[in-house]
């Protein structure tokens, strides 16, 4: 526990200007980023007698091990710098809120030539026009299905998309006229995107005007005696009217606005807002926290803000944002969101009437949010501890391994052979902090061997950083893999589940002592290995080689669910029930999913490889259009310099470096006739024996 005055700068070296200031801790990771109109009072506080300090700014301060700040022009571009070093640096005693789902917008890519309607989940993309959040992907199936009667915009896919226009067919929308079918001509692009415009306009809120007129259009038509078309317009206002029953009124006076309600106690706090664009709610969402910083209601409505809007521009940010509190210094973030709208945005609470009436409803719902989550976590965190104790117990561990890494090994007999590391974090895996290895000291299957170099890289990193930062004096001789005896690990099971975390490359170069969180910088309390007794011993003999000898090693064996110490002849046998064998289980399972989706994508790599690899500068686009030129890589293989180059794209000196990295690859084993035996010889013509 640092003493904060061990730290504290002197009060003349403060500017007494506005700005942005960070806490760091002993390995200078960033903890804390705040803002302030006056530098000098505002970190004056922190350096109070800690006796004085909330129980949350006490544990801050004597976490960090120093402190800088940022001097800045005005209070928007602090609140601005605080958001951008928030999300950058990840501070761990700021309030952080998290989904409590993954909410579906309503997407049309406009991008595209032909825009497209969807459901989308996740960060929202470029030139795709969204609307939402909803609760449930099927509320937007709904109305979308009711909407593609009068707005028969595109909903497939690009392959089937494809699929139609190479073979002149639509699919089934294109027939039953909920869709204009521009995949086979029937609507040209200009047509297809008003339509899609109309939808956008008619889902943004402006649909009286919209629908008065296909009612002005259902009378001209009943007049000229097209009975057929009126009867169509009939129905197609009747669909658009059932779909705007499912987002009520709220608000006559057609208002859009963002409703923030908060819902806190001591320890947490849940955020619900309710979107509300012309008079109706368009989507809903909700965050939840917990206070690990000193903040009261107004600060907790700062913090939502910025994570609302800190990516959103233009219309995303609506004229009128209602909250229970004001920030601390409302003008500064109401200049902030009218920066991001373009124009000028209220921010204020609401006093009377329907938007106080519906501000009631929004914070029943933060509430409700609130008393679920504590629900579900009570359970969650009690069985997580109780977990975590169980492991201590049982490996003798002085304290809970609040960190744990698990290594496993993965390769196809013998080839691609690769490494996982997955953290989990108070139990909770931390899927930003994975890693994976390519086995690079020796060719071949030896899994001991390799837990023994992945353990070894890891962990030299580790020092590396610790020399680096000043905290480790004397920097231990490197030693390289050492063959270890012993019998393979269990092999791999196949099933996985489909992974979506990219991990950096383990062994590149360490950024910059900037405060990010870095790749190898923080120990495990214990390393758990993929493996039986070998296994172990390797890795222990890896962090001996380094010198480490405060980090506890176990192996948990997949055949009956051992547990191995170093240097124990018997397991340790957790019973079926445990808690703390259960969450070893998840961790091990974690470490092989990934080592084993990390293998498989080289292995597939590796496949699809061709000769064209080997030309330096031709890409992936080039690379298709010769094989489609061609038809294959033996008939390009046959083709001149010439020819190569009426390839479109392709110029003297790239068909050059092609027919060079054709020549130099070995000519393909000859194809057999399983029936007869005989060799078959493939010429321009067709095959032949």
């Amino acid at each position: 526990m640092a003493d904060p005055s061990s730290y504290r700068p002197k009060p003349g070296q403060i500017p007494d200007s506005p700005g942005v200031y960070k806490f760091r801790d002993e390995h200078r990771r960033v903890i804390y980023v705040g803002k302030a109109k006056n530098l000098r009072q505002r970190l004056a506080n922190y350096f109070q007698d800690l006796a004085a300090l909330h129980p949350r700014t006490r544990t801050m301060v004597t976490t960090a091990a120093s402190v800088e700040w940022t001097v800045v022009s005005t209070e928007v571009e602090a609140l601005q710098l605080e958001y951008s070093w928030i999300k950058e640096y990840d501070p761990r005693f700021n309030v952080k809120y998290r989904d409590d789902k993954s909410y579906p917008y309503l997407a049309v890519t406009l991008d595209e030539e032909f825009p497209r309607v969807q459901v989308m989940r996740g960060a929202k993309k470029k030139g795709v026009r969204y609307f939402g959040p909803y609760g449930h992907a099927w509320a937007i199936r709904e109305t979308v299905d009711l909407m593609l009667r009068v707005f028969p915009v595109r909903t497939c896919s690009a392959g089937v998309f494809r699929n139609a226009a190479r073979t002149g067919r639509p699919c089934l929308l294109g027939y039953i006229g909920k869709c204009s079918a521009p995949c086979v001509g029937r609507v040209t692009p200009e047509e297809h995107r008003e339509l899609a415009d109309d939808f956008c306009d008619f889902m943004a809120g402006r649909t009286g005007t919209y629908i008065r007129r296909l009612e002005k259009d259902m009378m001209a038509a009943a007049e000229e005696m097209e009975y057929e078309r009126a009867a169509r317009l009939r129905d197609d206002v009747e669909a658009l009217k059932r779909a705007m029953e499912k987002s009520a009124v709220v608000l006559a006076d057609a208002t859009d606005a963002d409703l923030i309600a908060v819902a806190e106690d001591e320890l947490e706090a849940a955020v619900q807002i309710f979107h509300v664009r012309g008079g109706r709610v368009r989507g809903q969402r909700g965050w939840v926290t917990d206070k690990v910083e000193n903040v009261d209601t107004s600060g907790l409505v700062e913090h939502a803000l910025q994570q609302l809007y800190g990516e959103e521009t233009g219309d995303s940010v609506p004229k009128e944002v209602l909250v229970p509190a004001l920030p601390e210094d409302p003008d500064a973030v109401s200049q902030w969101l009218a920066d991001r709208r373009g124009s000028q945005v209220s921010l204020r609470i609401p006093q009377r009437g329907d938007k106080k009436d519906l501000m009631a409803t929004v914070q029943r719902n933060a509430q409700q949010a609130l008393g679920l989550h504590k629900t579900k976590r009570a359970s969650d965190l009690t069985t997580r501890s109780r977990a975590l104790e169980e492991i201590a117990e049982a490996l003798g561990l002085d304290t809970a391994p609040l960190r744990i890494e698990c290594f496993d090994i993965s390769h196809l007999q013998g080839d691609d052979v690769v490494a996982s590391m997955v953290v989990f974090e108070d139990g909770l895996a931390r899927k930003s902090e994975y890693r994976r290895f390519q086995i690079k000291g020796f060719e071949g299957q030896d899994d001991v061997r390799s837990m023994h170099e992945v353990i070894g890289r890891r962990f030299k990193r580790y020092l590396q950083e610790k020399e680096r930062t000043g905290e480790w004096e004397e920097t231990p001789a490197p030693t390289g893999p050492v063959p270890a005896p012993g019998a393979d690990a269990t092999a791999p099971d196949t099933t996985t589940a489909s992974d979506t975390t990219t991990a950096p490359e383990p062994d590149a170069e360490p950024r910059e002592d900037d405060g990010r969180p870095k790749r190898f910088a923080y120990p495990p309390q214990l390393v758990v290995v993929d493996g039986g007794q070998p296994q172990v011993a390797a890795a222990k003999r890896a962090l001996d080689e380094l010198g480490i000898d405060d980090i506890a090693v176990c192996g948990l064996a997949k055949r009956l669910e051992e547990v191995w110490l170093p240097e124990d002849d018997d397991p340790v046998v957790l019973p079926r029930s445990s808690e703390g064998l259960y969450l070893l289980q998840r961790v091990r399972d974690e470490a092989h999913r990934f080592a084993i989706t990390y293998q498989r994508a080289k292995r597939a790599k590796r496949i699809r490889s061709s000769p064209l690899d080997a030309v330096a500068g031709l890409g992936e686009t080039r690379k298709q259009a010769l094989i489609k030129h061609f038809g294959s890589v033996k008939k390009l293989k046959q083709a001149t310099i010439d020819e190569i180059c009426e390839v479109p794209g392709i110029g003297r000196r790239t068909a050059e470096s092609v027919a060079v990295a054709l020549a130099s690859t070995a000519p393909a084993a000859p194809a057999v006739n399983t029936a007869t035996g005989e060799i078959m010889e493939e010429n321009d013509g067709g095959s032949t024996t």
